[in-house]
């Protein structure tokens, strides 16, 4: 058997990456398809159903640490819109359309504004950012994210000086939610920041990871990454942001104000009621390790001077 080296390789034989992508994405559809079809059921999403994205900046924060496998962050999720259980969006998140989408903004803004999904695709350059990410039920993962910083969408709409705060509401359909039918929180669910931790560099509107669209069970197609705090302040499918005064109430602050505090920043210092936070499983490891005070992102210390953080939980 002849066993051609790279050298040996014209160019012209070499399949482009999108053509690849696209062939196997193809091949892998129609094999799920035909299962469910023969078996008369409905077939988890799977990453071969994300479109890859297109202009994405090299990693701009780079860490040392290794990557979560694609596989885990797509499969091992919480969503409460889709089930409990962590499987269960992977499982159940297939019916929600991402496609059109709106996401409004408005509040105390000067420009207030309705926008599409794909003109928030190329609203700012997209960037891959690999963050930490921490479950305040003790498991870890690193995720390269695809997507834009917040701040400059909310510049764009002239935030007016009395706005202090961030509101961010998801999407509520109970025809392709199934768990909204059951009153495990306030839907639709909401969450906030301050204004100065959403015009922070590290929060960003996520579109995608791992250099694709992003897929339901992770929070299609726009979601919240804010690295230093735990895992469910990421509100998933965002549709409203409104700028306020006030402190928006938040979903998990308003089911269990002593369990989830506004701020939700990563502190081993301050224990969970029914889980400690001085370790955490990072997932695909065996061993626990310490936990990192803001989830190791020291650069935004200075947004919490003078504040007691056993407090503002």
């Amino acid at each position: 058997m002849l066993i051609r080296r790279p050298a040996d390789i014209a160019p012209s034989e070499i399949t482009p990456r999108e053509l690849y992508r696209a062939r196997r994405d193809f091949m892998a559809r129609s094999g799920r398809l035909a299962l469910a079809g023969a078996a008369g059921l409905a077939l988890p999403w799977t990453s071969a159903d994300a479109a890859v994205l297109a202009n994405v900046q090299p990693n701009r924060m780079a860490l040392s640490d290794k990557p979560t496998r694609q596989k885990d962050v797509t499969s091992y999720n919480n969503y409460y819109e889709f089930g409990v259980d962590k499987d269960e969006p992977a499982k159940n998140a297939g019916t929600l359309k991402t496609r059109p989408w709106t996401v409004t903004i408005d509040g105390l803004c000067n420009k207030p504004r309705r926008y599409a999904i794909e003109d928030l695709l190329k609203f700012a350059p997209l960037e891959e950012r690999l963050y930490r990410m921490r479950c305040v039920e003790g498991w870890s993962m690193v995720i390269p994210w695809v997507g834009f910083p917040l701040s400059a969408l909310l510049r764009a709409v002239e935030p007016q000086g009395s706005a202090k705060f961030v509101e961010f509401t998801t999407l509520l359909d109970e025809k392709t939610m199934p768990g909204v039918k059951y009153p495990i929180l306030d839907w639709p669910y909401t969450e906030g920041l301050r204004m100065d931790e959403a015009l922070h560099p590290l929060t960003i509107l996520a579109v995608g990871l791992y250099g694709e669209e992003l897929l339901p069970q992770n929070g299609a197609p726009i979601r919240l990454v804010v690295p230093w705090k735990y895992g469910f302040k990421n509100a998933k499918s965002i549709v409203h942001i409104r700028l306020t005064e006030k402190m928006p109430g938040t979903a998990w602050n308003k089911a269990a104000a002593n369990e989830y505090g506004f701020y939700s920043n990563v502190n081993p210092n301050v224990d969970h009621p029914r889980w400690s936070q001085e370790t955490e499983r990072r997932i695909g490891e065996l061993t626990k390790r310490k936990t990192l005070l803001f989830n190791g992102y020291d650069e935004v210390a200075g947004l919490y001077a003078g504040m007691d953080l056993k407090k503002n939980f």
